[in-house]
């Protein structure tokens, strides 16, 4: 086994009243890595954190950490903790009592205590609140209390269910750039779980994105934006124009009646396709010049860029661009080989 994955996850298997949750689940997770499981509900994310976790066993398959197998071991006897969506806070305890909670339980030296508790609290921003009441806290420094409590402990690997889903935008932007900057600083593995495209983009060295149990692609958020393996991670990851297209031979492809170079190969001559182009990625030209040309339906601005809809032979397109267009207009589009991306054609 590689000595730089902490986290190993081979063939796991889960179903709940007959229904498979996960289908065969492998996964390696590399230590120090900031690893988010995307997907949307019920595709089998949390689930995955409860098996790494301890908190659910599964119908076959094995975990291992560190090398070794840990499928049936409880979960306080594993180097992992959790922080939830409900960050469940004592109430009766003031901040640092909160955070000192589990070393209480282990009996260790008040002095060793305080000194962990405080320094956790520094690297979480709250220092100057360790006396504070729970329940006069901020959504965000609630947040940042129960990342502490579970960074205390000195966890391997820190799991995280969701834990900004209870926050408004700005300060779940806020903890995202938060969360970053802790898990770099301690310099220990965290596996996140969510549902928000931007946030795992934003946060992850690596993300993985999931569907019915199953996952469908493992990479950089660099490479599954830019290079998603199928139709479902195109969409899922930002919004994408998805057509039928015809591979008519290597480096060409026919979409929307008109023949266009692109880069992929290795399909076979004329196979139905699924087209993949991002609405940045379409040049916008006065319709003489445009290999397609269509009608301006709608024009939405949105702040760094307008989102422009245009109807071309029963397709509508998005295309996002800094230069607004009239609505009713008939325009030109371009798209250049690197922009074009070919998948399977999905079958669903």
């Amino acid at each position: 086994m590689d000595n730089n994955i902490i986290v190993s996850l081979k063939d796991i298997v889960v179903d709940f009243d007959e229904e498979t949750i996960l289908n065969g689940l492998s996964l390696d997770i590399h230590d120090k890595e900031f690893v988010t499981l995307l997907g949307p509900s019920g595709c089998g994310k949390t689930t995955t954190l409860r098996i790494i976790g301890g908190f659910l066993s599964p119908k076959s398959g094995n975990v291992f950490f560190d090398g070794k197998e840990i499928t049936h071991l409880p979960p306080y006897k594993r180097q992992v903790n959790t922080v939830f969506q409900k960050y469940a806070l004592f109430s009766h305890l003031n901040v640092f009592e909160n955070v000192a909670f589990g070393l209480r339980l282990q009996k260790l030296p008040d002095r060793e205590i305080k000194s962990r508790v405080l320094e956790m609290l520094e690297i979480v921003g709250l220092r100057d609140f360790a006396r504070r009441d729970t329940t006069t806290l901020s959504g965000g420094q609630q947040q940042r209390v129960a990342i502490a409590r579970a960074l205390v402990n000195h966890p391997k690997v820190l799991l995280l269910d969701e834990p900004l889903g209870a926050l408004d935008l700005k300060l779940r932007k806020e903890m995202q750039t938060e969360l970053k900057r802790i898990q770099q600083a301690l310099n220990i593995t965290f596996i996140y779980v969510t549902h928000d495209q931007e946030e795992a983009l934003t946060m992850s060295d690596t993300v993985v994105v999931m569907k019915g149990g199953v996952i469908q692609q493992i990479g950089t958020p660099q490479d599954i934006y830019n290079e998603p393996v199928n139709a479902f991670v195109a969409d899922f990851i930002g919004e994408s124009n998805i057509l039928d297209g015809i591979m008519v031979r290597d480096f060409l492809v026919e979409f929307s009646g008109v023949q266009f170079s692109c880069v992929d190969k290795g399909f076979a001559p004329n196979e139905l396709v699924n087209v993949v182009i991002r609405p940045e990625d379409i040049e916008v030209v006065p319709a003489i010049q445009g290999r397609l040309s269509g009608v301006v339906k709608s024009v939405v601005f949105k702040g760094v860029h307008y989102e422009i809809t245009v109807e071309q032979g029963g397709f509508d397109w998005i295309i996002h661009s800094t230069q607004k267009q009239n609505v009713g207009e008939l325009i030109g589009l371009n798209i250049g080989p690197e922009e074009i991306h070919i998948m399977k054609r999905m079958r669903d």
